[in-house]
């Protein structure tokens, strides 16, 4: 009975599996600069909220440097503006903010001991966004040589880490069945749980939460790329969907075209009332 449950695994290209494991890192870097992002944000809200309200975003560059240009972080108060010019990305108009913010900057008595943890972070958050730009670079090159990657990349919106994310967690399609499968895996096919009077929808347990991730951010960008696919949207939310509702049933969708692409090894095209095909 167990030799014929068993099934064959399809091995997937070689370039998928290095996107996968790429873009599996590459999310985790990011989840780590949010979480350290996140950190800084509440110790620069205990130490001195004036200097966080400089920039509306605490990724910004150009903040960064400015935190670890000097290993105490009372010494910003006190910069010139010629020092403030020579930091990368501080020009004429983040120094006039500075020096505004330095005119009246105060420091709580715990940046003896936090100033230093703010800073260290500060300097954490520049190395991972170097480490991801430099797996972003690869992964545009991988990309450039997967098959799948190429084929899902022609539809209009979805970009090249979702491209590369959704390629390395797919890796083939030939390890399913059908595109009902495929969609399951993606998290756009969710299970129905009616019962009675009640009617709804659950999430399968059976989905690769990091490929639907990926999914469901190409599909919503991919909603401002194509009409045909804002007016279904449209019709969704008309219908009394929520956003995700509407962006999975449109990603349900997606999944046959994606599938059928594949099978028919043809890439992604716009067809106009005229008849006229339109590549994206």
């Amino acid at each position: 009975m167990a030799k014929d449950a068993l099934q064959k695994v399809v091995s997937a290209p070689v370039v998928n599996d290095k996107l996968k494991r790429l873009s599996r890192r590459r999310r985790q870097l990011v989840n780590d600069k949010v979480r350290v992002a996140n950190r800084i944000q509440s110790d620069l809200q205990a130490v001195c909220p004036e200097l966080l309200a400089i920039t509306n975003k605490l990724s910004n560059l150009w903040f960064l440097r400015f935190l670890t240009c000097r290993n105490d972080l009372t010494q910003l108060a006190r910069l010139q503006r010629s020092t403030l010019l020579k930091v990368h990305g501080i020009g004429q108009k983040y120094a006039s903010i500075i020096q505004q913010w330095q005119r009246k900057a105060s420091f709580s008595s715990e940046a003896e001991y936090v100033g230093p943890m703010i800073i260290s972070d500060a300097k954490r958050i520049l190395e991972l966004l170097s480490q991801i730009h430099i797996l972003d670079e690869a992964l545009a090159e991988l990309a450039d040589r997967s098959v799948l990657a190429c084929r899902i990349a022609s539809i209009g919106g979805f970009g090249k880490t979702c491209v590369a994310e959704l390629a390395g967690e797919i890796g083939t399609t030939q390890r399913f069945s059908g595109e009902s499968s495929l969609a399951l895996y993606l998290g756009m096919s969710p299970l129905s749980k009616d019962s009675g009077q009640h009617h709804g929808s659950k999430c399968p347990r059976q989905v690769n939460h990091r490929a639907k991730a990926a999914m469901m951010t190409a599909v919503a960008r991919h909603i401002d790329h194509v009409s045909e696919s804002k007016v279904y949207y449209d019709k969704k939310r008309t219908e009394g969907k929520k956003h995700n509702q509407a962006v999975r049933a449109l990603g349900r969708h997606l999944v046959r075209v994606i599938w059928s692409m594949v099978k028919n090894e043809r890439d992604y095209e716009l067809r106009t009332p005229g008849g006229d095909t339109n590549v994206t």
